[in-house]
């Protein structure tokens, strides 16, 4: 098997200052979290979630929040819009940049034991939730640390987990995927979120000591594989949902319609 390679950044991508990030904590220790967001160029709720993060942390790091100290080393990788290109390239070409871009992402992490990504959804909204992939009883417990209100196991297929996910199993450790909106916006409640549920796991895990967090009731849903109901439109088109997004539904319920992107005709009706 051949490995194509792309002059110019072959040599950077093995490089892992290639990778632009933040390392941020006790330097002398082994990393006990890493974060991504952004690998695709348009999570932008996920960029901006650990772009504010790593300032956060810097302050703490730096002794201007007193109150809060930094115990273990975190790594923060907010966005890979610095990282080299896929503009004028072949389409082959460009697969093999994502796929290099990712084992150059999963080697930078590797070191660290809690492994984070926040993953865009392009075509739906989503609640904020954790999802994690084939996982052991040890990241089943941590996954609940987060305080989001579902947490959905599935399995570690290339159809269904993403890439990076994939590679980090490899690495051992606890990995999750943190899912909330939906790609190409910024959706500041998403953000509060997610924002709230990373502040929440640095606390519970003790990686920053001090945080006083308000007491909320969480009403936290876990599904596991047997649990999880992928529902299809018979017909393709632009689907209209008027649920609020993480609202209960019944089986037999109407989700929406689906409806002709050119005449803006009514082509089906999604139930549950």
């Amino acid at each position: 098997m051949s490995i194509m390679t792309i002059p110019g950044t072959t040599e950077r991508l093995r490089d892992n200052s290639s990778i632009p990030h933040h390392d941020i904590g006790p330097r002398e220790r082994a990393p006990r979290l890493a974060l991504v967001a952004d690998l695709q160029g348009q999570e932008l709720n996920g960029m901006f979630v650990l772009s504010r993060l790593a300032a956060f942390l810097r302050d703490i790091e730096a002794g201007q929040r007193p109150d809060l100290r930094l115990r273990e080393r975190v790594l923060v990788i907010p966005t890979l819009n610095h990282a080299p290109e896929t503009r004028g390239t072949s389409a082959q070409q460009a697969a093999w940049l994502r796929w290099a871009m990712t084992e150059a992402v999963a080697a930078v992490t590797q070191t660290a034991y809690y492994r984070v990504a926040i993953h865009p959804s392009p075509d739906t909204e989503e609640m904020p939730q954790v999802r994690l992939y084939a996982p052991n009883d040890d990241e089943r417990a941590s996954a609940c640390l987060f305080g989001l209100p579902a947490v959905i196991e599935r399995p570690l297929e290339p159809g269904d987990a993403p890439a990076l996910a994939r590679a980090w199993r490899q690495c051992g450790g606890e990995n999750f995927v943190l899912h909330a909106g939906q790609a190409g916006g910024l959706q500041t409640a998403h953000c509060e979120s997610l924002f709230r549920a990373l502040v929440a796991f640095l606390d519970r895990t003790g990686i920053v000591g001090g945080l006083r967090l308000a007491n909320e009731n969480e009403d936290l849903r876990y599904f596991g594989l047997q649990q999880v109901f992928v529902v299809q439109a018979e017909q393709s088109g632009i689907f209209s949902c008027r649920h609020e997004v993480g609202r209960w539904v019944r089986a037999g319920e109407e989700l929406g319609q689906v409806y002709d992107g050119f005449t803006g005709g009514e082509r089906a009706r999604v139930t549950a």
